[in-house]
């Protein structure tokens, strides 16, 4: 999939709309002045590295972002009417939290994480555009997000640190300590862990089908070969080991057994 420059720019803009509208007063200048700084960077980089995953093209992420907020705020409804206690965590912390899911993904202050993909067989056979950056130090994509937000003096709560640091849910082995716990005093006290990795979840698979489906059915199935049984007259086994005697004393003996 391919967006154009004018869905970049769109995307973009919805984006700045989202922290305007829902972040509050001095923390909205500390994150629009982070965003500005790394806006050409940010606004065109993909969600993943590879056709498998989701959203891997210019202009992914953001409209991946974008996505999920949406899908954060109509979950939020639902648990809403389906009784769960939502006094636990606001609007802010569930938009901040959602529009920084996945923040890490953009590499550090200098490098940014992908870059494109420069083996032509990874790129044709693997769907792999693009590549990892290997001037970037590893960190999990919720501690880099952690950490450049820290970095730049943005602020944020308990449970947005939360959200983020667990937004892949059980997909990520580090989680199980908060998301498998058995004692009810150490499960999460709020649902927005809960929440966030939903919208994340629908938002990535919708990305999915978008990019897949309409190939999967516009795909013709390679027609099987037919295999004909000779149905002519076969040699015995006998027959097929008296052709292959030279001696006719030979061929007597056997014909004869």
């Amino acid at each position: 999939m391919k967006l154009t420059a004018e869905q970049i720019q769109s995307n973009w803009e919805e984006f700045t709309e989202n922290i305007h509208k829902h972040i509050t007063a001095g923390r909205k200048e500390k994150l629009l002045g982070f965003y500005r700084k790394y806006e050409e960077r940010i606004m065109i980089m993909p969600a993943a590295h590879k056709k498998e995953y989701h959203n891997s093209f210019p202009g992914g992420y953001v409209d991946h972002v974008n996505r999920v907020v949406r899908c954060a705020l109509k979950q939020c409804q639902l648990w809403e009417e389906e009784g769960a206690d939502m006094t636990t965590f606001t609007i802010e912390e569930l938009v901040f939290s959602a529009i920084n899911h996945d923040l890490g993904k953009m590499g550090d202050e200098e490098q940014e994480s992908y870059i494109p993909q420069t083996d032509k067989w990874r790129k044709e056979k693997l769907g792999e555009d693009y590549m990892f950056n290997k001037q970037v130090a590893f960190a999990s994509v919720p501690d880099r997000g952690l950490f450049m937000l820290q970095s730049h003096g943005v602020r944020y709560s308990f449970n947005e640190m939360l959200a983020i640091q667990t937004h892949d849910g059980l997909y990520d082995v580090a989680n199980e300590k908060y998301l498998k716990a058995y004692m009810p005093e150490q499960k999460p006290r709020t649902s927005l862990p809960f929440i966030l990795h939903q919208a994340d979840m629908m938002a990535a698979r919708i990305e999915f089908e978008r990019e897949w489906l309409p190939k999967f059915k516009n795909s013709v199935p390679p027609q099987k070969e037919v295999f004909i049984l000779n149905t002519e007259s076969k040699k015995s086994t006998k027959d097929k080991a008296l052709s292959q005697l030279e001696s006719k004393g030979l061929k007597d003996l056997f014909d004869k057994l």
